[in-house]
């Protein structure tokens, strides 16, 4: 991807019984994508295959939801999330990600399975405003570690006035209103 990223500030949609799907190694570099995945990334899967999955990544969305996603499933556990993608024409898509760790015959992890369905419009409700602040504190930094710090003290700060894991939040906002 490149340096200067453009955004066209218009939301892609799909269907609710659509299911974008993907698969990445270890490292996250993609070795499956389904045709939805090719459709709403506007992407041939030639063009993804063996590319890192934050191909599709939206600048807007805060660093410290993928450390969260990625020191998870590097245990081996599953996790949910929402995420704003990218297409390759600056177009966005919000999605319920469920991501989660592929194993060997000896429980090894060998790569990654996401699959992502369209987000509740009462879900964004919640997730938008927290990702606006996260990412604010993230680029209030000049130093990206530093921000990062900051951006993960305050969603665990969220999670821990709230008595709630990351997977109890994300359901609860699921099920909200």
């Amino acid at each position: 991807m490149s340096q200067e990223t453009y955004l066209s500030g218009v939301e892609r949609t799909f269907d609710t019984s659509d299911l974008i799907v993907s698969k990445t190694d270890t490292k996250g570099r993609m070795t499956y994508v389904n045709e939805t995945f090719l459709r709403l990334a506007e992407y041939s899967e030639k063009e993804c295959i063996g590319e890192p999955h934050n191909k599709i990544r939206h600048p807007d969305m805060p660093r410290c939801i993928f450390k969260l996603l990625w020191d998870t499933i590097s245990k081996g556990q599953e996790i949910f999330a929402y995420v704003v993608n990218r297409s390759g024409n600056g177009d966005h898509y919000w999605v319920l990600a469920h991501v989660t760790a592929s194993f060997d015959d000896n429980e090894n992890i060998v790569g990654y399975h996401s699959s992502r369905r369209v987000a509740s419009k009462a879900a964004l409700g919640v997730i938008q405003p927290l990702y606006i602040k996260l990412k604010a504190e993230e680029d209030r930094h000049s130093d990206r570690k530093a921000g990062l710090e900051a951006s993960m003290a305050i969603i665990t700060d969220i999670l821990e006035e709230a008595d709630m894991s990351y997977g109890q939040f994300i359901f609860s906002v699921i099920h909200s209103k």
